[in-house]
């Protein structure tokens, strides 16, 4: 996936929280656009995010790992 392209998705208005599928099968929880940040060539992940935005750890992934990314329902959107 291109930079830019994931960019476009965490700038969005209003933020729609995403799923990153990597090549090796893993996945990563996107809930807030500050917990990815989108390098030339690679997106650092913040892993274990608690309540109040705080990460345990930091993913460094090569953007050609990502292979799809996938919109997550929001809390709202499953009540209804």
């Amino acid at each position: 996936m291109r930079g830019d392209e994931l960019k476009e998705l965490l700038v969005r208005k209003p933020f729609v929280p995403l799923r990153l599928h990597m090549t090796d099968g893993t996945t990563f929880d996107i809930r807030h656009p500050d917990n990815l940040i989108v390098l030339k060539s690679r997106v650092d992940i913040g892993v274990g995010v608690d309540a109040r935005g705080v990460v345990d750890r930091v993913e460094y992934c090569s953007l050609l790992h990502v292979v799809r990314v996938e919109e997550l329902q929001s809390a709202s959107a499953e009540l209804n």
